[in-house]
């Protein structure tokens, strides 16, 4: 049985909150239906609601991240007043449910490392709404950057041994933690159990992680490439074939309409970059402007620089078009 939750709009928070609770420890994709409108780009879990969960038992935040298909620094940022490391039980913690869609092709997957967060677009089922699958993941440390641009996957492969590279070697062994030659597949390998390369020079990965690392999913954390829950690399592997393109982008802010609103998401700077609230935004006015057809509406001001103070990565309406009927469409025209 999946975790039970109840959503609910903000105006009914309080009078459900003793309803909240789940019931296991599995984890669960985040899958969404792409809009109906395929100009629209916000997707929602459960639509005009947040959502919420209460803690069952003593646990740790990360313990609810991984179920719930969240990284570290993503729940946290949701959280912020609560303790990463112990979480009380019947506390009540605040999950994700909406996201604004990468500007990138739907096709295959993208991975923006702003957000610690992939998009996965599986081939559309005949019958079936098309559909996308989110998982959260670990990048590149601020010395060990994860590349970006256009690639694909060139090899699949399952129980993997890890062959250090040099360099790597170098660094543990400085750091008194020196690493063999070769680590072969098992629980404590880094790779995890299932791995992908992409057609990047410099042996660039997709993989799963060892059960002494798992709380690093969601972190800039990795030697560049993207580590990946156990459960969910697994299933990616499965789905996934050879040749599949994959788009890495750094999309920090990104805006997307629903319907007939829109909305601006906004997420911190990566360690080592350092973006002003000036630039931040520039770089806002930019995207409303190439999302409303090269004009800029008149946007909420104090909603969008609420959203680039937040930087908490939760999608902010900032924008609704309004309702023109046939007499008033036709006298702006004229006019």
């Amino acid at each position: 049985m999946s975790p039970k939750i109840i959503f609910m709009k903000i105006s009914a928070a309080l009078a459900f909150l003793t309803l909240l609770s789940f019931l296991n420890c599995e984890a669960w994709a985040s899958t969404y239906d792409l809009p109906a409108n395929g100009n629209d780009s916000v997707i929602t879990e459960f639509d005009d609601s947040f959502s919420l969960t209460r803690a069952e038992h003593n646990e740790t935040l990360l313990d609810v991240a991984r179920r719930f298909n969240l990284g570290q620094t993503e729940i946290v940022r949701l959280n912020p007043d609560t303790d990463r490391w112990h979480i009380k039980k019947d506390e009540v913690i605040r999950l994700a449910n909406r996201r604004i869609l990468p500007d990138t092709p739907r096709d295959g997957i993208t991975l923006n490392i702003a957000e610690y967060r992939m998009y996965y677009y599986p081939p559309a089922e005949k019958g079936k709404a098309p559909q996308v699958i989110s998982y959260a993941h670990g990048i590149g440390r601020q010395d060990w950057k994860t590349p970006l641009g256009k690639t694909r996957i060139v090899r699949k492969v399952k129980d993997p041994a890890w062959h250090p590279p040099e360099s790597i070697r170098r660094e543990h062994a400085a750091n008194g933690d020196p690493l063999p030659a070769v680590v072969p597949p098992g629980p404590h390998n880094p790779l995890g159990a299932y791995m992908m390369h992409l057609d990047i020079p410099g042996g660039y990965l997709i993989h799963g992680t060892d059960i002494d690392k798992i709380y690093g999913i969601g972190m800039q954390i990795t030697h560049g490439c993207v580590r990946m829950y156990p459960e969910d690399i697994e299933a990616l592997y499965q789905s996934v074939p050879v040749g599949t393109p994959v788009y890495i982008v750094k999309q920090p802010i990104k805006v997307g309409w629903l319907d007939d609103t829109l909305y601006i998401e906004a997420h911190p700077d990566l360690e080592g970059e350092t973006m002003t609230q000036d630039q931040r935004y520039a770089a806002a006015l930019t995207l409303i402007e190439k999302a409303n057809g090269q004009m800029l509406p008149a946007f909420d001001r104090h909603a969008l620089e609420a959203a680039l103070t937040r930087l908490n990565g939760e999608p902010a309406p900032i924008f609704k078009r309004p309702y023109l009927n046939e007499t008033t469409a036709s006298q702006i025209t004229i006019n």
